[in-house]
């Protein structure tokens, strides 16, 4: 892990590719004025001395910075932070010790949003659209039949009902949540198989959800997917210490470092 854990990363999640690490502790210290706007990042060379890694491992993470638009290069000039800007693109910062609570903000951020989303899509469906919901629904159910995580067609059917909500704006969201969503759902689902009761609630919040968009009603269908939140959340919090395993808690740490 060379020197890394050094630089203060172990005051936070001590895991995940060297790269993240670096990148992590750098966004951290821009975002904390280490290095103000205008100021200059240190050398690759002076960089890879003091994080302990290879160049190449730091040139990952500036580029990875860039990418976000903290930070620009000139040739002969260096790496320097740049003004914050509207096209910066946006993040999430869920930086938590405690799996269970990074898990549990993500499902609290997910509330609003599916929240209005499913009673928009019960007032404004249409028939194709209730029939893509329903076909995904039913997609989870095979997925789970064969064995499978249902994830990704757990995605799918909140996807649908972003589609029917007649605002792209929302499926945008979810797909740039998608990076959070599938690992907070990936958690929740793992939980839910473990016990049948569980796995049958989450069926039966999935089926309320649908019946209310397919009856055209808003209220019942915001109602619905409130409910589905709220006991997603109660579920992961009863969920016993045997649960939380360290492949589960490196799951969770994607919620952190979002592909890492």
């Amino acid at each position: 892990m060379g020197n890394v854990t050094q630089t203060g990363i172990q005051k936070r999640r001590a895991s995940g590719t060297l790269a993240d690490q670096v990148t992590d502790v750098l966004l951290h210290e821009i975002k904390g004025n280490k290095f103000p706007v205008h100021s200059r990042l240190p050398s690759e060379a002076e960089m890879a001395r003091r994080f302990g890694v290879s160049r190449t491992v730091i040139r990952e993470a500036v580029s990875r910075l860039k990418s976000e638009g903290l930070v620009g290069t000139r040739q002969g000039s260096g790496t320097s932070v740049l003004e914050p800007n509207i096209a910066t693109p946006f993040r999430l910062d869920i930086n938590l010790q405690d799996s269970v609570q990074a898990v549990l903000r993500v499902i609290e951020l997910r509330r609003g949003v599916e929240a209005e989303m499913a009673a928009l899509a019960a007032e404004r469906r249409t028939e194709a659209q209730h029939a893509r919901i329903k076909k995904a629904f039913n997609n989870i159910k095979k997925a789970e039949r064969a064995g499978q995580d249902g994830v990704d067609e757990d995605v799918a059917f909140h996807t649908a009902i972003s589609q029917a909500c007649g605002n792209p704006l929302f499926t945008s969201l979810l797909s740039f949540l998608s990076q959070y969503l599938r690992t907070a759902i990936h958690v929740t689902r793992t939980n839910e198989a473990q016990r049948e009761d569980f796995s049958r609630q989450v069926h039966n919040e999935h089926a309320a959800i649908m019946d209310a968009i397919s009856r055209k009603d808003p209220a019942a269908a915001r109602a619905a997917a409130l409910h589905h939140m709220e006991s997603a959340a109660t579920r992961i919090k009863a969920a016993d210490a045997a649960f939380w395993t360290q492949d589960m808690d490196k799951a969770v740490q994607r919620l952190v470092i979002p592909g890492g």
